[in-house]
């Protein structure tokens, strides 16, 4: 994880590294650009999501999608017939649908009662928190005993490409760089964060994807249409022409195939975890075996 990710993740006091209002607006102008097929990764990470539900071999109560961008985990919760109620937390009124219904939060303070759900999904939805140690403690504390969290975030090597073209074209160019592209976070950070937080059984793991363009106006065009520009507070604008069109020049000359297309990779952190309960397994304390390990060997 990078360090300017681990030092924001270690504080939950002001400055924010994320900024709300740009996190809005962001949002609002991918519903306004309305492309088709840019929710293309939020569908393939909540399908992988649903398929892990479906294995739970569980029905819920109640259950709260929070901050995915889209309607894909959605549709993959009603489809599932598992669930009684569902709700859909966002940063702002979205009027619901039924069966959907709509609650308001924010990532920093998600405002659901102690013990008031059983399960609890985010797609995408939760990387953009400014106190994520802080924000899964509150899921934990929402869920009813036996309750279970889903979610799904970027993980360090997304936009991988992109940060690393950006950085060097800027620094070639000015001498010095500031970072443009969001920081995420490492695998074995977010399993530190889990057990942090208090989750019982979690489980944490990866998938990567290649995405692969014409150009880098497509792949910017895509992230602005997807809702996954930077939402930075310190944020600076991609810049002068000179700075975009250097930037390309070095992602085609380090991930540029033989075909002229350019790769943008992206990695899906799952994250799954229990609220504990006397039924659940638990590791055997120490001491307590009864046989010895060269009795086998």
């Amino acid at each position: 994880m990078r360090a300017d990710y681990v030092k924001f993740m270690q504080k939950t006091s002001q400055p924010f590294l994320f900024n709300p209002k740009r996190q809005k607006a962001i949002e609002e102008r991918a519903m306004h650009i309305a492309q088709h097929d840019a929710d293309f990764l939020v569908k393939e990470a909540a399908l992988i999501m649903a398929e892990r539900l479906d294995a739970t071999n569980r029905d819920f109560d109640v259950s709260v999608d929070m901050f995915s961008p889209f309607d894909a985990m959605l549709e993959h919760l009603v489809s599932s017939r598992k669930i009684d109620e569902i709700y859909q937390m966002s940063s702002h009124a979205t009027g619901g649908s039924q069966p959907v219904k709509s609650l308001i939060g924010s990532r920093e303070e998600i405002a659901l009662k102690p013990g008031s759900t059983n399960l609890i999904t985010s797609v995408f939805g939760l990387h953009w928190s400014n106190d994520l140690p802080g924000t899964l403690a509150q899921i934990k504390s929402a869920l009813v005993e036996d309750g279970l969290f889903l979610a799904a975030l970027p993980g360090d090597r997304t936009l991988m490409e992109l940060r690393d073209a950006m950085l060097t074209a800027e620094s070639m160019i000015n001498g010095n760089a500031t970072l443009r592209v969001d920081p995420f976070g490492e695998v074995r950070q977010f399993g530190s964060l889990l057990q942090r937080a208090g989750f019982a059984l979690p489980v944490v793991d990866t998938e990567l994807m290649t995405v692969r363009y014409s150009s880098l106006s497509k792949l910017i065009a895509d992230l602005r249409a997807m809702g996954a520009t930077s939402s930075l507070e310190q944020n600076r604008q991609f810049g002068p022409r000179e700075l975009f069109k250097k930037t390309e020049e070095v992602y085609r000359e380090r991930y540029q195939d033989a075909d002229g297309k350019i790769r943008a990779t992206v990695e899906f952190v799952f994250l799954s975890g229990w609220s504990p309960h006397s039924s659940q397994q638990r590791p055997l304390k120490r001491g307590s075996a009864t046989n010895k390990l060269s009795d086998f060997l």
